[in-house]
């Protein structure tokens, strides 16, 4: 499991040391439970079953340190806590029966963990968007300034990718809530259809279909690849609240606490430590999908080689994002927004947001595109090599007063023409002020 310092409670319960021994129990009885209404335990050895049962961790823990094998080790000291109808426990069915379903419900109890987090995460953005829906920015492409937006903008964009997120782990929850009691080979030799179906019913998973001596990884690559990509998108929001706050723009700045220090050395720093902690997390669950996808292909029936990969990769891809969310909802809810340096930056490239503007009004009036486009950009050159104001050397130029006005030309460094359409984008997002 992760260091402790990134395991929050709720995750870490389902996680936790011997987390498998009860699910496993859970399993277990379930399809005693079925057995016995069926006929084929008697009534008085489930009562035993059903009273008698329980996990002892310690016990299970000697028995596998001579049998080399968990689920054997369990078996047996399971059966040692309930004496001779103990015999009825596990008819019919192979570890993976047990195990795999178990594990399917851990999974979707850390999926619906993680959609929950996933939720409040939108609702901090979405509250931050609805502060900042007309607070006016720059946009940047490849590094340089373009045209103004606002940073509502810039988060209903976040928005927008996040319910996509939110439908994909829906998906995953769904594919990997799925249970399997078909026995070695999968085809119920020992233990019938019914009895699976009835099992599942009862633990609220879903029935596989058809399924070998274990339930198939694509099920589980596909919960851990989309972990990854909620991650991607973690580590794409992180990344750009890390370039906002750079010395040099500083428009936002992540929540920096009373008595926090920033640096050892130098005492005024104020770092984004933590988007820099999840961008680097997100690597983590990257690398995690990489192997559930190589756990994919096994030989024939089933080999074990993806079952040490996902003790490692299922439990730390859940703890993982669990703290990224829980993370970057602090770092949204409480994020610093510096609307007097978004204005200075805006104003640094002396109104040349305007350019497309002041092109589009040339066609307009008649002008050819790319003579048009010609004037424009030398213009524009020169008002940012020599430090001048845009406005003031389009205004001067004779070639553009053949096709505008001074005053036409005033109209088009308006800021709100940029705006116009703002309203429509949050609706579209069903955003509500």
């Amino acid at each position: 499991m992760l260091l402790e310092r990134y395991t929050h409670p709720e995750m870490g319960k389902l996680w936790q040391d011997g987390y498998e021994y009860d699910r496993w129990l859970e399993v277990e009885l379930a399809v005693a439970e079925v057995m016995a209404k069926r006929g084929e335990i008697p009534q008085k050895a489930m009562e035993d079953i059903r009273t008698k049962a329980k996990v002892n961790s310690e016990r299970i823990l000697e028995i596998e340190a001579i049998v080399r094998h968990d689920l054997i080790a369990f078996l047996q000291a399971v059966v040692e806590e309930i004496g001779k109808s103990g015999k009825y426990l596990h008819l019919g069915l192979t570890s993976s029966d047990v195990k795999d379903t178990a594990l399917s419900l851990v999974l979707k109890d850390s999926g619906l963990l993680l959609k929950k987090d996933l939720i409040e995460f939108r609702e901090a953005l979405v509250k931050r968007a609805l502060e900042s829906k007309y607070t006016v920015m720059v946009g940047r492409t490849h590094g340089i300034h373009a045209e103004p937006l606002t940073f509502g903008l810039k988060l209903a964009l976040w928005i927008a990718e996040i319910d996509r997120q939110i439908e994909r782990l829906d998906q995953a929850i769904v594919s990997v809530s799925a249970g399997k009691i078909s026995g070695a080979v999968g085809t119920y030799a020992n233990v019938s259809p019914e009895v699976e179906e009835a099992v599942c019913q009862h633990l609220g998973l879903e029935t596989a279909l058809v399924s070998n001596q274990i339930l198939q990884r694509d099920r589980h690559a596909h919960f851990v690849t989309t972990l990854a990509l909620i991650g991607g998108s973690i580590e794409k929001i992180s990344t750009e609240i890390r370039n906002l706050q750079r010395t040099d723009i500083l428009e936002v700045e992540e929540p920096f606490a009373d008595g926090q220090k920033g640096s050892s050395a130098m005492p005024h720093k104020r770092n984004p430590i933590i988007c820099e902690q999840v961008s680097g997390m997100s690597r983590l669950l990257r690398g995690n999908a990489v192997a559930a996808m190589e756990n994919i292909a096994l030989w024939h029936e089933r080999d074990m080689t993806h079952s040490s990969v996902e003790r490692i990769i299922l439990p730390d891809s859940c703890i993982l994002l669990d703290h990224m969310l829980r993370q970057m909802t602090k770092v949204i809810s409480g994020l610093k927004i510096r609307e007097d340096h978004m204005k200075r930056n805006l104003q640094k490239t002396f109104g040349l947001t305007s350019s497309q503007r002041v092109l589009l009004a040339l066609v307009e009036h008649g002008c050819m595109r790319e003579e048009a486009y010609a004037w424009v950009q030398q213009n524009a050159f020169e008002a940012w090599d020599q430090g001048l104001d845009f406005i003031e050397v389009v205004s001067k130029d004779a070639r553009v007063l053949t096709y505008l006005t001074k005053e036409e030309i005033q109209g088009l460094f308006d800021l709100r023409y940029h705006l116009q359409h703002v309203d429509n984008i949050f609706k579209r997002l069903k955003l509500e002020d």
